[in-house]
């Protein structure tokens, strides 16, 4: 049942099968130990690796098979020669004053204020839990401290709290427990911050210039909730609207139509015209505004029943005219307005004609709009340079007669026998089509109308039937014709080109950067994934950056 293997001393093997595993122990026990030897050890890991060792901290870099576990174990049993009831950090912590987070040093109040005052005269604050490492206390860190004040041990008693102990011995106000409060204290930070900041303070105000530490955040909680000695089913808003008569918006007062036209006439008189949401704050009201007051009569609220709007109450009860609901509108009073701007112009209105004579309200751009959705009672086919087309005989550019390629290309021709260049869509007008332009010409190649097909353009059109070059067609590349460019911008510079050389010498039309693109994309008859770097560099030896 035994299995004898000679191996050397200090080694146990384990042979496991799938029932069990038994231990061969080593032939030879390990080597007596001594408190000097260990101690030797311990202080060369300490100047190896700046610390001192622990159970866990492996092999003994100056004893080949020892280990630290192992030693500590010995010193817990007394085997190979060593007293036992001992362990590693005692051993330390009595010889080279380690500290033993087991067996840490008891601690006392005044200790512990101690600390607290030179880490406040530090850093110019008290200490709290989250403050990390005392300074003076190395390994001693506040919230352990913390820990031993509230649960006991060390030597303390337990039941407190640093902050506790802050605020019994060095007066330090306590975060967790803070003094209660009366209402008359709080009327009184809320005149200094009045008197500070020009304006009374709200649970969004901050801290409480006047009492440090405090919060208006806190302050209103604590008025809600009834906490730290106040009744509780207040708030900061209720307290000062009750005590200082200020306007509480959580309670604001009930609005009626009659209060809204009174204050509407109020504004009329003082500046001539009628309230809108934009007018800002309400004359002779003190907190009102007049965007607040057309939300509530909108969404209902304070009183109102909702569904309005204050341009709906003044176009009901004043008779203004509302600009998101004016009325409606005839082809006959169209008409009429337009005779009466040509007499008074000269000219037909157009839909930038601005107001609209004798129609105050009114302008063409909006009838013109309405012409176009089909608004205010005017049909949707139509548009105000159509009707006054047919029923005033107005040529517009909006009713043009519908063109051909063959009268396009016989306009092209003129353009190009009087100017020496083929018109584009800015030439202006077109030589003997008065009325007609160029642009307007190119929009109806391109979207489609007046008898044209959609998707073509001007320059395309010129391509196809008098071969004048595209401006966005490029020829193709070959790598051949790029070096022969790349040849003559070297004898002309002392330089091979780059993406940021400009135009092509040989090609006007061609630029560096646009071969660039080329040979990284593909297109053009190039393949992808090259470069122009790339390209000199293994064709004519350049050098690659």
């Amino acid at each position: 049942e035994k299995i004898r293997v000679n191996l050397p001393a200090r080694i146990s093997v384990r042979f496991t099968d799938s029932f069990y595993l038994r231990t061969v122990r080593a032939l030879s026990p390990a080597p007596p130990l001594t408190i000097a030897q260990i101690l030797e050890w311990a202080d060369a890991h300490h100047r190896r690796f700046g610390k001192w060792p622990e159970v866990d901290s492996g092999e003994v870099q100056d004893a080949p098979g020892e280990n630290w576990r192992n030693i500590n174990l010995a010193l817990d049993r007394g085997s190979r020669g060593l007293p036992g009831n001992l362990s590693l950090a005692k051993l330390l912590a009595e010889k080279r004053g380690v500290r033993n987070n087991s067996h840490l040093p008891n601690l006392t109040l005044e200790q512990i204020l101690e600390w607290a005052d030179a880490h406040h005269r530090r850093f110019g604050e008290w200490p709290e839990v989250g403050s990390g490492a005392v300074k003076d206390a190395p390994g001693e860190i506040w919230k352990n401290i913390n820990m031993s004040l509230n649960r006991g041990g060390r030597g303390l008693p337990g039941g407190t709290s640093l902050a506790q102990l802050l605020a019994w011995k060095r007066n330090v106000r306590n975060t967790t427990r803070p003094p209660n409060l009366a209402v008359e204290q709080v009327l009184k930070w809320a005149d200094h911050h009045y008197e500070k900041r020009g304006k009374w303070p709200n649970s969004s105000s901050g801290m409480v210039h006047a009492a440090p530490g405090e919060s208006w955040r806190n302050i209103n909680m604590s008025l809600h909730v009834g906490r730290r000695g106040l009744p509780g089913g207040l708030s900061l808003a209720k307290l000062l609207a009750e005590k200082r008569s200020v306007r509480n918006p959580q309670a604001l007062p009930k609005l009626t139509a009659a209060k809204i036209l009174h204050w509407a006439d109020v504004h009329h008189r003082k500046t001539g015209e009628w309230p809108t949401v934009k007018s800002g704050p309400v004359i002779g009201a003190a907190g009102e505004d007049w965007a607040s007051v057309s939300r509530c009569l909108h969404a209902g609220g304070r009183g109102l029943p909702g569904k309005s709007s204050l341009g709906k109450l003044l176009a009901e009860r004043r008779g203004v005219r509302n600009q998101k609901a004016p009325p409606m509108l005839t082809i006959h009073n169209i008409l009429k307005w337009a005779d009466a701007h040509r007499r008074k112009t000269g000219e037909w209105p157009t839909e930038n004609s601005g107001e609209v004579f004798g129609a105050p309200g009114e302008n063409w751009n909006s009838i013109a709009n309405a012409f176009y959705r089909g608004g205010r009672g005017l049909p949707g086919n139509l548009s105000l340079a159509k009707l006054l087309a047919e029923r005033r005989g107005v040529r517009s550019t909006a009713v043009l007669r519908r063109l051909t390629i063959e009268q396009i290309l016989e306009w092209a021709d003129a353009h190009h026998r009087k100017r020496g260049v083929w018109p584009n869509k800015k030439s202006g007008e077109v030589f003997g089509a008065p009325g007609e332009d160029w642009k307007s010409i190119a929009g109806a190649l391109y979207h489609g109308g007046r008898g044209l097909r959609k998707k073509s353009s001007l320059a395309k059109l010129l391509a196809e039937k008098r071969g004048v070059p595209h401006p966005k067609a490029y020829a193709k590349l070959t790598t051949k014709l790029i070096l022969q460019w790349a040849n003559a911008h070297h004898r002309n510079t002392g330089e091979w080109p780059n993406a940021n050389s400009g135009a092509v010498f040989d090609a006007p039309r061609e630029t560096w950067s646009s071969i660039a693109t080329a040979l990284y994309q593909g297109g053009r008859g190039l393949r992808k994934k090259s470069s122009l770097a790339k390209l000199v560099a293994a064709e004519r030896g350049a050098s690659r950056r």
